[in-house]
């Protein structure tokens, strides 16, 4: 027999689990419901373009609003079932293991598999959103919307959501093993750590280069200036090679990167352990 709650869950999957969510679950269930509405209007658009089309007036407008709609309504879902945890997935083996077990696989799919390629996903359509906005990109119809650049802000923006929600439930999953501190959470997400350090150094480093330029600077080429490059050495010859580490080149910015991740995890348990003390 089911519980009220796993009754519930089944028309309302926010009330899942409710008592557990921190202030990032609140968020994103709260976004997420206010933007549930957004299924009946596209509902609407597309039963109205359906009639409108078959009566000989189609309108390109609408059907732009639909993938509009659609695209923002999905990519928000996303962000709403991994705080719910209402997505699809095989249980066939999972349903059957201990909570602390469950907890152990929630951590690794959040944060080693799933964060980081979220991450990925917001920087490339960060460039993509903004490529959009210079360009005050619009329809390829007359007829359509022409404030396509918006639509491509918003996904970006959506990637930042879905961000916060897996970063919510891995905190949760984390509280089932463990104190979860700012270190541990750091230290147990290393590889989303990483990738977001990373993402932080090469700004850095880019908008450094930017500004300290001359103005015959490309801004096009400015990844292809040597602190983006990898280290260097001479060899017998004297010629310049490239340093490498198991056959691997070493990038200057992974380098940076491991260096600053290690000191803010290192700095995060000073902290922990100061503030501990202080208690």
């Amino acid at each position: 027999m089911q519980s009220p709650e796993e009754i519930v869950s089944i028309s309302d999957p926010g009330k899942r689990g409710r008592a557990e969510h921190n202030t990032g679950d609140r968020f994103v269930v709260g976004v997420s419901n206010l933007l549930s509405w957004i299924y009946p209007i596209l509902m609407l658009a597309i039963v109205a373009q359906v009639f409108l089309r078959s009566a000989g007036h189609n309108q390109a407008w609408l059907d732009d609003l639909q993938w509009w709609l659609y695209g923002i309504a999905v990519l928000i879902g996303v962000g709403y079932a991994v705080t719910t945890n209402s997505h699809v997935r095989v249980d066939i083996f999972h349903a059957n293991f201990s909570a602390q077990k469950k907890a152990r696989i929630e951590i690794f799919a959040l944060a080693w598999l799933f964060l980081p390629f979220i991450i990925l996903a917001w920087d490339l359509t960060f460039h993509y959103a903004v490529s959009s906005v210079k360009a005050l990109e619009g329809s390829d119809s007359p007829n359509g919307l022409h404030g396509l650049y918006i639509l491509k802000v918003l996904v970006n923006i959506s990637f930042v959501i879905i961000a916060i929600a897996i970063w919510s439930a891995y905190r949760r999953n984390l509280a089932k093993l463990t104190e979860p501190v700012l270190w541990k959470q750091l230290l147990y997400a290393f590889p989303s750590v990483l990738f977001m350090v990373n993402l932080v150094i090469f700004y850095i480093l880019y908008w450094w280069v930017r500004f300290t330029s001359g103005p015959d600077l490309n801004p096009n080429r400015i990844t292809r200036e040597p602190i983006f490059g990898y280290f260097m050495t001479a060899d017998e010859a004297g010629k310049a090679t490239e340093v490498t580490f198991l056959n691997i080149e070493i990038s200057i910015t992974v380098v940076m990167t491991i260096v600053a991740t290690a000191i803010l995890i290192g700095a995060a348990w000073a902290f922990g352990r100061k503030s501990q003390r202080g208690a």
